[in-house]
């Protein structure tokens, strides 16, 4: 497996090494949520616009870390129970310690992961450190453009369409404004999935509290992204789909393990659940013929 720690050196320490189409001057989305995992993998700009938002919100890097303990717990019971064999991760970010193919692979080392960014330092961050994994791949494409993404080659060598896969949309669609549709986009990627298969969502949560607004226009205006949508936006990304216990919830009582802080103060805006689309019935197949 490639040295990502080399590849930070080489890229991050000598700005003239950088690929001319990552610009250090204005903040990334994937950089900033790697900043506050802890990672390395940032700008002064990004580090800058995550002290800001914490100076608003304290609940910034709470959201994060939070987000990311669901995507963990998601992505082991989707191996773990429900058999996945088959990912496809959008707007993944930079890879972090406990990446989604690591746990995965932990359960069951034959599972195929595509992962999918905009950020071009994404795409040259995860081919470092996947170049010599043969079950795991990386494509830049916009999560906003599922079309492309599905239909794309390398995600065509590696998924199996007519098999159930999961389709993660992990702190993504708060990051789709509505002009952008993302249950459009949600709906999109539904509809070609095969009978089976599951989508697991988690989004910033407006429940009410004036400071999500708040947060919003702060995000917004730093950020350009970052919507907090309610419970009954949120449950549309689910429509006809059925819902894997305990449904679509706080993200942290989401089938918390030991290490989850269900009682923490930031732990009422972030949203999150996972799906399964119904499988085909024998009345289902003859109504449809």
């Amino acid at each position: 497996m490639g040295d990502p720690e080399s590849w930070r050196r080489e890229y991050l320490s000598t700005p003239g090494q950088l690929p001319p189409e990552i610009d250090t001057t204005v903040p990334s989305v994937a950089r900033i949520y790697d900043y506050a995992l802890g990672g390395k993998n940032n700008f002064q700009v990004d580090r800058d616009t995550v002290a800001a938002l914490s100076a608003a919100f304290p609940g910034s890097v709470p959201l994060a870390v939070d987000n990311r303990a669901f995507l963990r717990r998601g992505v082991r019971y989707l191996v773990g129970e429900a058999g996945v064999k088959q990912i496809i991760d959008f707007g993944s970010g930079l890879p972090t310690a406990g990446n989604v193919h690591e746990i995965a692979h932990e359960i069951d080392p034959s599972v195929r992961v595509v992962y999918v960014d905009i950020d071009p330092i994404v795409l040259a961050h995860a081919r470092a450190l996947l170049a010599d994994n043969d079950t795991t791949t990386v494509i830049q494409a916009d999560a906003g453009e599922p079309e492309s993404i599905l239909e794309h080659p390398e995600t065509r060598r590696f998924i199996d369409f007519d098999q159930p896969y999961a389709v993660l949309l992990s702190a993504i669609l708060h990051h789709l404004p509505d002009e952008r549709d993302p249950v459009g986009v949600a709906r999109y990627i539904k509809n070609r999935m095969p009978p089976g298969s599951y989508l697991l969502v988690t989004n910033f949560l407006d429940d009410d509290d004036p400071r999500a607004k708040m947060m919003e226009e702060q995000m917004t205006s730093r950020v350009g992204t970052g919507r907090f949508r309610t419970w009954a936006e949120q449950r549309e990304f689910f429509d006809g789909l059925e819902m894997v216990e305990p449904g679509l919830v706080y993200a942290n009582d989401w089938r918390p393990d030991g290490d989850t802080d269900v009682n923490g103060a930031w732990t009422t805006f972030t949203a999150g659940g996972i799906g399964r689309k119904p499988l085909l019935t024998a009345d289902s197949n003859s109504s449809s013929r």
